[in-house]
């Protein structure tokens, strides 16, 4: 009887132990978790999962985009946002081996070429789709093959990838010179309109 008695006593701190341990968990991690998320939800220019895409975004309405998390740069220095304030910034999300990324690239590489004096600057963010293209030889092997010059960073944790709300390759943002994202295209076309919105915001 003594025994079974223990054995209880045990089993009630060991589940009252946890409880405890749960719930300060809940307060340190999860609470203000969700109290970040509702908070970007509800700001007026917060949160990206609601962007608009294929439309130019009035700039009072605009939401400011994600810094570059850390990665390897190709082609470039390390950038950020808030080096590149004064110039449009086209960020496209590719992968080395996405063949619809790919067919994006003569569009891409022809913008670099024309308005990269006039203020544009393009940042490819590799995000891996397959396992090769977690290999940075590989990739800063395939960079130069493909014709690319302007600037490609490495997002092999998808930190840049979940920032912006990316769910497919490619996507691409055109930010405008106060760093705030004005256009959305995910997949290939509407190369006319996003040389469109380039020119406007250069014009801005």
């Amino acid at each position: 009887m003594i025994k079974r008695v223990s054995i209880i006593t045990i089993i009630t701190v060991v589940v009252v132990s946890l409880t405890i341990m749960a719930i300060a968990k809940y307060k340190r991690v999860v609470q203000p978790a969700i109290a970040r998320g509702l908070s970007t939800a509800t700001e007026p220019n917060g949160g990206l999962s609601n962007l608009e895409t294929d439309t130019l975004i009035a700039a009072s309405r605009a939401a400011a985009a994600p810094e570059f998390a850390k990665g390897n740069w190709i082609n470039s220095d390390p950038l950020t946002l808030d080096k590149l304030r004064g110039h449009v910034v086209l960020v496209e999300f590719w992968a080395i081996g996405c063949d619809n990324c790919r067919n994006t690239l003569p569009s891409v590489k022809d913008w670099d070429a024309k308005y990269h004096d006039r203020g544009l600057t393009i940042v490819g963010v590799h995000t891996p789709e397959t396992q090769s293209e977690y290999v940075i030889d590989i990739v800063r092997r395939e960079v130069p093959s493909l014709g690319i010059k302007y600037a490609i960073v490495t997002d092999n944790d998808y930190t840049t990838w979940k920032a912006y709300g990316v769910a497919a390759w490619p996507t691409m943002f055109v930010l405008d010179k106060q760093g705030r994202i004005r256009w959305l295209h995910v997949g290939e076309g509407r190369y006319e309109e996003t040389e469109g919105v380039i020119k406007t915001l250069l014009a801005e």
